[in-house]
């Protein structure tokens, strides 16, 4: 699906991923973990057009998407959910739908599938996304990037202060995915929800790819998440 090939990139003089590599399956939760400026965000931005690539290789089912604009990455299938939600916060629910339904020419049938995955967003069509609770907040990111019904889609940190039950939303709705097909590359500090739904964890240390493994080799304790995410 998506092979990353010694990729380089940063912001202005500082560089932050140096050679780094990984590959997402179809149908796969990939998790990508490390410590906070490990480049795991910056990882996600390089991917989606957010941040131009100073070296190395990105191939999508084949094609070379290095040097796409990023709305021609997200017209390729790569839905994006940043840290933080970045909503249109002033417009309603249905609009920032729409917005999300626009990128691929997406129609009616995509919409009502988005909503029957979030019912509760349907309950609240009219209403404006900043009046929306934190975790309504993360389904509307959520539902819009599935707008653009991705055939790879990115998560970064997407259970962040959420209630408990709001979690397992999400949860629910990231296997789904999975079973449908989809390609999933997740960024998330919690170990234990990573482990409870990832199929492979990639550890990222200063912009580098260090070890993939099988999550299911991994545990809570297991030494390498203390090497590659302990203070």
């Amino acid at each position: 699906m998506l092979r990353l090939e010694g990729i380089d990139t940063g912001y202005g003089r500082a560089q932050v991923l140096r050679g780094f590599s990984m590959d997402v399956a179809a149908g796969e939760i990939h998790c990508l973990l490390g410590r906070n400026g490990a480049g795991k965000t910056t990882t996600m931005k390089a991917i989606t057009g957010l941040l131009p690539l100073w070296g190395g290789k990105m191939v999508l089912d084949g094609d070379d998407i290095s040097k796409l604009p990023a709305h021609e990455v997200a017209r390729r299938g790569i839905g994006y959910i940043p840290q933080g939600r970045r909503l249109f916060t002033e417009l309603t629910v249905a609009q920032n739908l729409e917005i999300g339904l626009m990128t691929r020419g997406s129609g009616r049938a995509v919409r009502e599938h988005v909503l029957d995955l979030f019912p509760r967003l349907r309950e609240r069509l009219t209403q404006r996304a900043q009046t929306l609770s934190g975790g309504e907040q993360q389904m509307l990111a959520t539902a819009r990037a599935l707008c653009i019904e991705p055939k790879m889609l990115l998560l970064d940190e997407p259970t962040e202060g959420l209630q408990p039950s709001m979690i397992e939303a999400i949860r629910d709705v990231i296997l789904r995915l999975r079973g449908e097909g989809v390609a999933i590359l997740l960024v998330e500090q919690r170990i234990d929800a990573v482990l409870s739904v990832a199929d492979r964890v990639t550890f990222i240390e200063n912009g580098q790819s260090r070890e993939t493994v099988a999550a299911s080799d991994l545990s809570i304790d297991d030494a390498r998440i203390e090497r590659y995410m302990g203070v």
